[in-house]
């Protein structure tokens, strides 16, 4: 029977087996990903893996789900830290642009593979966990501005479901191809001209 590694390694081969997979993620996708090409980029053996995870499905969801978890985290450290509302938008939409615009590193590809390779009711609360993930961290990022008094308070929850739902038609259009920069720009400033801003 394998000892058990103390915490502090099997947290660090844990992270570098998902920081592995997540690459193959991002350059694979998720149907033509096997096991094999996992142990294959992190360097750990058939046998490490299995002690962590089971499955390619089992690390493809832990892979997304520390991304959400630290993409919301980050949004939620500036608001913490009280950082200026159109700042910390502008970071969030750079964020997006940067990642439309770099699609091969970018989990969306594998996101869909996943998605329409499985019909379960948990499969789909997956995916709405995704778009929920953006929706909050908008709608974290709006109510900040409220609380500024540099937006205001008007159909909040609205404008965070528009914002999402172009986020998310912009990458489905960036993995199709076609979508440029001024594209974004754009989308970008328009979402920003959306907000009432107090005093007008």
């Amino acid at each position: 029977m394998a000892r058990t590694p103390n915490e502090k390694q099997r947290r660090a081969k844990e992270a570098k087996i998902l920081d592995s997979a997540r690459l193959v993620f991002c350059r694979k996708g998720y149907l033509d990903v096997t096991m094999k090409d996992i142990i294959e980029e992190c360097g750990i053996s058939r046998g490490g893996i299995y002690l962590y995870f089971s499955s390619v499905e089992e690390i493809y969801r832990e892979v997304v789900a520390r991304r959400n978890k630290s993409k919301f985290e980050a949004v939620r450290k500036s608001i913490e830290e009280n950082v200026e509302f159109l700042s910390l938008l502008d970071s969030y939409f750079a964020t997006q642009k940067e990642r439309l615009l770099h699609m091969e590193n970018s989990l969306l590809r594998s996101m869909y593979e996943y998605l329409f390779s499985r019909e379960g009711g948990d499969d789909r609360a997956f995916r709405s966990a995704q778009l929920e993930n953006i929706r909050r961290s908008v709608l974290e990022i709006l109510r900040l501005g409220v609380r500024q008094n540099a937006i205001r308070d008007e159909n909040i929850p609205v404008l965070a479901d528009h914002f999402m739902f172009v986020i998310e038609g912009l990458s489905v259009l960036a993995l199709v191809g076609g979508l440029t920069e001024q594209n974004l720009d754009d989308q970008f400033s328009l979402m920003k001209s959306m907000l009432r801003q107090e005093g007008r």
